[in-house]
């Protein structure tokens, strides 16, 4: 996986969250990094599945988790799970501290019965 198509190890992550979410005030579950263009999107439990939504807007196939302790893979194009590749651009994760689901003070109390 470390020389395919839809990786570009060089280019650092959007920022620490999903760029829709923070752009429009809302929140999210777990973090996904475009592995082409470093675009933070939220994973498809999130209400609004803005990783998903980027992948069907640029064709860009692969994320990678932007969660911390987890460097696994996830091809749209097959429906493939990866269980490692190759490094990509720090920082690797979301910072440590922010909360999750996150980010604070954004996330409503019945925040469980609103995911899927």
């Amino acid at each position: 996986m470390n020389d395919i198509e839809g990786i570009d190890p060089s280019v650092p992550p959007s920022g620490t969250g999903c760029v829709e979410c923070e752009e429009a005030g809302g929140w999210w579950f777990h973090l996904r990094r475009c592995a082409q263009c470093g675009h933070v999107g939220c994973c498809d439990d999130s209400p609004s599945k803005h990783a998903t939504a980027h992948y069907r807007e640029t064709g860009h196939p692969i994320i990678q988790s932007f969660e911390p302790g987890e460097d696994w893979f996830w091809d749209f194009s097959t429906d493939q799970l990866y269980g490692s590749g190759p490094t990509l651009a720090p920082p690797d994760s979301h910072p440590a501290d922010q909360p999750v689901p996150g980010p604070a003070g954004r996330v409503p109390a019945d925040w469980a019965r609103t995911l899927r």
